[in-house]
């Protein structure tokens, strides 16, 4: 090797050590970082010039990375719906001091009328039986209200999920061709390549997302049912928020550029991502609950209906103790009344508050309508209405079998079914969420310990750089010394 190339190669070596050392200072700056991945100087050799550096690269896994998104996307869905289930069942069910549960309230109706009807003429008793039934339609009313509630918590959270999606995809646009010109023009990309996955994890946590790369780094992203988020130009994600909500109000669908992809009408639904979560929380696990509310109303009214006590019967059953706007018509068997649990009441005319007689209750006619009395006689001593009332509450029932509740039985035994559907849906999906939750921790590790930056490895790294900074800046040296003495030799 003649001393010229000798020069070449250490002066050459030199300059890769530099880029070495540049890499490692960057990886351990970027060590806690989030999103950093590991930068690797990737060095090559030329013939007669010694070497040089080919690329800088990340330490990435494909693979990894999409089990990473993947889990995010699990993990945000049943969080989302687990959150909204609690609040629910918190607010209707788990309450031991307040004691609010459908079902709950109904046992100590039925308590409340035995104790009338054990002392028919007993106005204290018979107060209290009212008040339970005021109980009663109270906590089906509220318990409406905190449906809806959490159905407008959502509907309003899927809005900040939209925005959040269009506001990452602006991003990711942005990013996206800043790593196409670098790639075509030969820059080092690795830390857009960091912010681009970044803003792809950020994106998972809203909705499961797929991302395929292609040629020059350029990538494209889809949804996990198929629907273009990202081809070129980012696509339009819109959402019309619903302000209020009632139980006959069904909400808006999100659009992904045009494509309907929540609700009923979606023909390509996303599976995924808190998005799909709020979807699946405001308009399935929700509505459910709902109309099992509406059908416990619903029994109520048939359980404490007035029948014509006329010698011919004629007249059509009306509401009696529980009555609803649409008195005196009865709801239809069976069938989910939407919003009567929001809207059940007692009757004006047994309520005492209001200026009623609690003891039509024993003797029937609460319509105001003679032939619907009871107790002809006027009796204090009469208890037959009171014990069928009681054992109308013990009889059964047909229920709607839409509402996924006990399809026929007693009142109570629906109540309870409805207590134990609510109850397992927010078990499953708290399951779900903390086994997701780990396999999300566990495949960020896996994620980590490709692409994370270990210090010790990076500083033994820098010994190995320094090592060779100081063998090529010895060759040059002795280059140096040699050339000046052939100078010298040469000059004699």
């Amino acid at each position: 090797m003649s001393l010229t190339s000798a020069l070449d190669s250490a002066r050459n070596s030199l300059m890769a050590s530099g880029v070495q050392s540049s890499t490692v200072s960057r990886n351990i700056a970027g060590a806690s970082s989030t999103g950093y991945s590991r930068k690797i100087t990737v060095l090559d050799n030329l013939p007669g010039a010694g070497v040089y550096v080919a690329a800088i690269q990340r330490a990435a896994s494909s693979g990894l990375y999409s089990n990473v998104l993947t889990a995010t996307s699990a993990a945000a869905t049943q969080s989302a719906i687990y959150d909204g289930l609690q609040k629910i069942a918190s607010a209707t069910v788990d309450d031991p001091q307040l004691d609010q549960s459908p079902t709950a309230q109904l046992n100590a109706l039925k308590q409340a009328l035995q104790q009338y009807a054990n002392a028919p003429d007993n106005t204290t008793l018979a107060q209290a039986a009212v008040t339970s039934a005021k109980d009663m339609a109270t906590a089906l009313n509220q318990a409406t209200q905190t449906v809806q509630s959490v159905r407008e918590g959502a509907d309003a959270d899927m809005n900040i999920s939209v925005q959040n999606i269009n506001q990452l995809l602006s991003q990711f646009q942005t990013v996206n061709t800043a790593i196409v010109k670098g790639t075509i023009a030969g820059d080092d990309v690795t830390d857009y390549l960091d912010q681009r996955d970044s803003i792809v994890s950020k994106l998972s946590q809203e909705v499961g997302v797929t991302m395929s790369i292609r040629t020059n780094g350029d990538a494209a992203l889809y949804t996990d049912s198929g629907v273009v988020l990202f081809d070129k130009t980012a696509r339009s994600v819109s959402f019309a928020p619903t302000t209020s909500y009632s139980a006959s109000i069904t909400g808006n669908a999100v659009f992904i550029d045009g494509v309907p992809v929540t609700g009923a009408n979606s023909v390509m639904p996303i599976k995924s991502g808190k998005l799909a979560g709020l979807a699946q929380l405001r308009d399935n696990d929700t509505v459910t609950y709902q109309s099992q509310l509406d059908e416990i109303a619903r029994g109520l009214i048939n359980d404490f209906k007035e029948s014509d006590q006329s010698t011919v019967p004629t007249l059509a059953d009306r509401p009696g103790l529980f009555t609803y706007p649409l008195a005196p018509t009865m709801p239809a068997s069976a069938t989910v009344s939407v919003g009567l649990a929001g809207t059940i009441s007692v009757a004006a005319s047994v309520d005492p508050a209001q200026g009623g007689n609690p003891n039509l209750l024993r003797d029937g006619a609460i319509s105001g309508n003679v032939a619907y009395q009871y107790n002809t006689a006027g009796s204090g001593g009469y208890s037959t209405r009171l014990q069928q009332l009681i054992s109308n509450m013990d009889a059964s029932q047909p229920f709607d079998a839409t509402t996924q509740g006990k399809p026929n039985g007693s009142l109570i035994d629906y109540a309870s079914s409805s207590t134990s559907w609510i109850e397992n849906q927010r078990k499953t999906a708290n399951d779900s969420s903390q086994y997701q939750s780990t396999l999300l921790d566990r495949s960020t590790t896996a994620l980590s310990n490709v692409n994370g930056v270990n210090m010790d490895d990076e500083m033994s790294l820098m010994l190995q750089v320094e090592r060779t900074y100081s063998a090529s800046s010895k060759i040059i040296s002795t280059v140096d010394q040699m050339l000046q003495a052939l100078l010298a030799a040469v000059g004699n």
